[in-house]
C-alpha cells in the first residue's frame, strides 16, 4: 500500500495521471508482446518499424504514374519480395502492402510457427524448446526465439536428432501404431470368428 499524499503533493500531482501515459501509451503494445511471447520490447519496435517503411514505399510506388514501367517493375518486386517472406498472402494487389503490421512479422517468428504447425500446445513451451536447442531450421541449429521464418523455411523446421523430445515423440507414435494394428487385428480376427 501507499501512504496517502499530503497537501502540497497533491497540489503538485493534481493534474498528473499515472494510469494512463500519454507519452507512452503502451497497452497495445504489450498485448501483442504477450500474445506472441516476444521477450524483447526491442524486437516488436524493430518490427513496427519495418512495416511502417513497407507502408510508406507502398504509398511512395503508388503515387507514381500507373503507366510507368519503373512503378510497374518495383511493385511487382515488392509484391513478390513480401509475399516470399510470408506478410502478405496474394502478391497481386498493391493494397496488401498497406495491411503489413508488426504484427504480421510477429506471426512469422519461429515459436509462432511451431504452434502453428502444431509442434508444441504452448508459445512459451516453443521458446524454451528454441533456447534450449531442441530444433532445428534446415540443416542449422537454431537457438534465437525471434528467427523469421518465411515460407520457404516453414516446412524444414523440424526437432533436433539428438533431441529427447523427437525421441518421445516417436516412441508415443511406435507405441500408437503397436495399439491400432493389434487393435484393428484383434477385432479383424473377432469378425472373421463371428461370420463362422
Amino acid at each position: 500500500m501507499v501512504r496517502k499524499l499530503k497537501y502540497h503533493e497533491q497540489k503538485l500531482l493534481k493534474k498528473v495521471d499515472f494510469i494512463s501515459w500519454e507519452a507512452d501509451n503502451n497497452l497495445h503494445e504489450v498485448k501483442i508482446m504477450r500474445r506472441f511471447g516476444i521477450q524483447k520490447r526491442q524486437d516488436y519496435t524493430t518490427y513496427n518499424k519495418l512495416s511502417r517503411l513497407i507502408r510508406t514505399l507502398a504509398q511512395k510506388i503508388k503515387d507514381l504514374d500507373p503507366k510507368d514501367p519503373f512503378r510497374v517493375e518495383s511493385s511487382a518486386k515488392l509484391l513478390e519480395k513480401l509475399y516470399l517472406m510470408g506478410l502478405i498472402r496474394t502478391k497481386w494487389d498493391l493494397e496488401n502492402c498497406n495491411k503489413v503490421t508488426a504484427s504480421s512479422f510477429c506471426k512469422r517468428r519461429l515459436p509462432v510457427v511451431m504452434y502453428r504447425n502444431k509442434m508444441v500446445q504452448q508459445l512459451r513451451l516453443a521458446t524454451q524448446f528454441i533456447e534450449q536447442a531442441h530444433v532445428r531450421v534446415g540443416p542449422e541449429l537454431e537457438g534465437d526465439s525471434s528467427f523469421f521464418t518465411s515460407t520457404n523455411l516453414e516446412d524444414f523446421v523440424t526437432w533436433v536428432d539428438a533431441s529427447k523430445i523427437k525421441k518421445q515423440i516417436l516412441a508415443y507414435n511406435d507405441m500408437v501404431k503397436i495399439f491400432f494394428s493389434s487393435f484393428f487385428t484383434s477385432t479383424y480376427l473377432c469378425s472373421m470368428f463371428v461370420r463362422l
